[in-house]
Order: C-alpha cells, then structure tokens, then sequence
C-alpha cells in the first residue's frame, strides 16, 4: 500500500460524511496488519479550525477538506477500494500532520 493512496470510504455508516481516506503510513511498514489513515470530508462542519490543519484537496474536481485532527488506524482490509493518489498533495498532509502534533 503506497502512501497518500486516496481510499473509497466503504463503510456504510460513514461513507456520506467521510467519502475518502487517504492512506498516510510510510511503505516501510508494510507487515503491519493497520494502516495510518485521515477521513475527508466535503463540508467542514466547524469552520474555527485552521487551514493548515484541514487543508483543501481537490479530487475529481471537487473540494474535500482534509480533517486531520481526526487521524485514526484501519485495518488493511478495510482499504479495499483505492481510487488514486494524491501524492500531489503531500507538503500539505505533511505540514497538516506536523502541526497538529508540534503546532508548527
């Protein structure tokens, strides 16, 4: 599984609020049987939080914010429907990421 690979949100549940997950953990651990992910979303239901802590990522050509101080663990098996990559995006998921843990 590649980092920043953009997940489909197949849980029924939750897959109207959080239509995505991106894949944040490093290839290089790979045995681990869980996967890092951060839910997006396409309304940010408080707009107090920061920018730099929900950046804006375009998919398909529509808006979703990234919401990650929402930052969780899946498992593997969970992200079965991958939809692309948003590698393009990684200086903001790293700095998002970054600042929720050392507010810089």
């Amino acid at each position: 599984m590649e980092q920043f690979s953009l997940y489909i949100n197949t849980d029924e549940d939750t897959n109207t609020t959080y239509p995505y997950f991106v894949d944040v953990q490093t290839e290089m651990l790979e045995a681990l049987t869980s996967r890092v992910v951060i839910p997006l979303t396409t309304v940010l239901s408080n707009r107090n939080l920061p920018t730099n802590i929900c950046p804006k990522i375009d998919i398909n050509g529509q808006p979703f914010y990234l919401l990650t101080h929402q930052i969780t663990t899946v498992s593997r098996s969970f992200l079965s429907k991958q939809e692309g990559s948003i590698t393009l995006n990684r200086e903001d998921i790293i700095n998002s990421i970054d600042f929720l843990f050392s507010g810089i």
